[in-house]
């Protein structure tokens, strides 16, 4: 498929879901996860919080956002049998393989580092700086991706990948990284960032770790290409054994903050770690 092609599309799918009140931030993200859903390589997808797909996830018996009481007897378990297995103490290669459903662009861009001759901290913050969006979160999602990995990567790798949110709305000649036209052309000529926005830039762009933030962002924004579907992520290994503290009892079993954050991409639809009294309740939660 063309890549620019590929991008119109992924642009008019997504515009189809802007609100005229929907920040420039959010725009991107809804543009960026439908790039990335349209690239070719799928695995099962966990979902969050999705209602629709809430509904049809319910175990036999209940009425999920209904109201009233489940009808049935639950399901009392936690594996999902439409998702692959998880080994009992899964690494960050085993998420890429079974939970994160379209890593091609993480792949492409961690690769493209690579090709670079980048450091290993700048291809590992690539192969991780969108991990949130594909297995977990769309929204602020450098926010949620650093902290996801924090306990386990340096502190620059963690800084980067938090600030590479805001850095790919500001170009820098100096390492060929331009404001993408397709911004302008889809969110307007004049489009403003908010002001959080403007003061991560801010705070960023004088800081030591700029330049590992900035190459991300390089990295990023020619990783679409819908054609490549030959990078697996055992090219990684390497890299990932060097620069990720695997924790020896799996991720999310280890006792770091973040753990649960873990289990929830390795069970999102699990029954026996919701609240009950919201099965009885009406969902109300959107994406």
């Amino acid at each position: 498929m063309d890549r620019r092609k590929f991008m119109n599309r992924a642009a008019a799918v997504a515009a189809a879901s802007f609100t005229t009140d929907m920040t420039l931030s959010q725009r991107a993200e809804a543009f960026e996860g439908v790039m990335i859903e349209g690239l070719p390589y799928h695995v099962g997808k966990p979902v969050i919080c999705e209602p629709d797909r809430e509904r049809s996830m319910a175990p036999p018996g209940s009425r999920i956002g209904g109201g009233g009481a489940p009808s049935g007897k639950l399901v009392a378990g936690m594996d999902d049998p439409r998702l692959p297995p998880m080994p009992k103490k899964p690494t960050l290669l085993d998420f890429y393989r079974y939970r994160i459903p379209n890593p091609s662009h993480l792949l492409q861009s961690a690769n493209l580092a690579m090709k670079n001759g980048m450091d290993e901290k700048v291809i590992l913050a690539c192969l991780l700086h969108d991990i949130s969006v594909e297995g977990f979160i769309r929204t602020d999602h450098g926010f949620w991706g650093a902290q996801l990995v924090a306990p386990y990567v340096d502190e620059e790798v963690t800084w980067a990948i938090q600030k590479h949110q805001a850095l790919r709305f500001f170009a820098d000649e100096s390492v060929g990284y331009e404001y993408p036209s397709a911004y302008r052309e889809w969110f307007g000529y004049d489009y403003q960032v908010e002001p959080w926005v403007q003061a991560e830039y801010d705070e960023a762009k004088n800081h030591r770790w700029y330049m590992s933030s900035r190459l991300i962002t390089l990295n990023d924004l020619y990783s679409f290409d819908p054609n490549v579907t030959n990078i697996e992520i055992d090219q990684f290994e390497d890299v990932v054994g060097r620069n990720f503290k695997q924790p020896k009892e799996g991720l999310g079993f280890d006792g770091s903050p973040v753990a649960h954050m873990w289990r929830t991409m390795i069970w999102p639809h699990s029954w026996l770690s919701v609240s009950y009294t919201h099965l009885t309740l009406p969902t109300i939660c959107s994406v």
